[in-house]
């Protein structure tokens, strides 16, 4: 289970006289173990297993060295990437590919303002299984929402109206249904972002959603 320490504590107390950044860590490496992350040399999250996602983190904006190493060690550091955080901006980094090729991804969220207006919500997808093809995300049997999505591509946000879709995952370009996926439940003032993750090899293929953000009532 991970755990944020006291160094997010300190660091969101310099927000308060600057809005920052707003940083996630996600572990979607499928044969990784736990890990720890380290923030500028310190020990910031604790035991971060797979197809977790961390809750959003205040960060001071400018250059930020992250490191990822087996929980409760120091080394071997297994991810070791210098962020450019900038004032305002939303960003998931997450730890993508196999152990033996692990290797960080940034995406910018889209949370500076863009929210569902009311009875919609906004979802993406972040194609992050390393040994899946291109894929293309649809509607059961009908038409494509998010076409052609290689590995590690995140796609554009789409504004849907709320309710329970029978969705699934395809090989791109075919009918071929590689993950099916249904009730999914989208809610009204909600933003999503659902990872595909797993390995095809392995046979665990899935997908992790999680809730960026709650607009209540919706917006605009």
């Amino acid at each position: 289970m991970k755990k944020l320490l006291s160094l997010f504590l300190v660091l969101a107390g310099a927000l308060a006289l600057a809005q920052g950044a707003m940083v996630r860590v996600a572990h979607l490496s499928p044969d990784a173990p736990a890990v720890d992350v380290l923030v500028n040399g310190q020990r910031a999250i604790t035991n971060l297993a797979f197809k977790e996602v961390t809750p959003y983190l205040g960060l001071p904006t400018g250059t930020v060295r992250v490191q990822v190493v087996p929980a409760g060690q120091m080394g071997p550091v297994v991810i070791d990437a210098t962020l450019d955080l900038k004032e305002g901006v939303y960003y998931t980094v997450a730890a993508t590919g196999f152990l033996s090729g692990i290797r960080p991804q940034v995406y910018t969220d889209g949370l500076a303002g863009f929210f569902p207006r009311a009875g919609y919500a906004r979802i993406r997808v972040v194609h992050t299984s390393p040994d899946a093809p291109a894929v293309d995300v649809a509607v059961k049997g009908g038409p494509v929402l998010f076409g052609n999505l290689p590995f590690p591509r995140a796609s554009g946000y789409l504004a849907v109206p709320e309710g329970t879709y029978d969705l699934e995952v395809r090989v791109a370009g075919t009918d071929t249904v590689a993950l099916p996926l249904p009730g999914v439940r989208l809610e009204g003032g909600k933003v999503y972002t659902v990872f595909a993750v797993g390995s095809v090899k392995e046979g665990t293929l899935t997908v992790v959603a999680v809730v960026d953000a709650t607009v209540l009532g919706g917006n605009r």
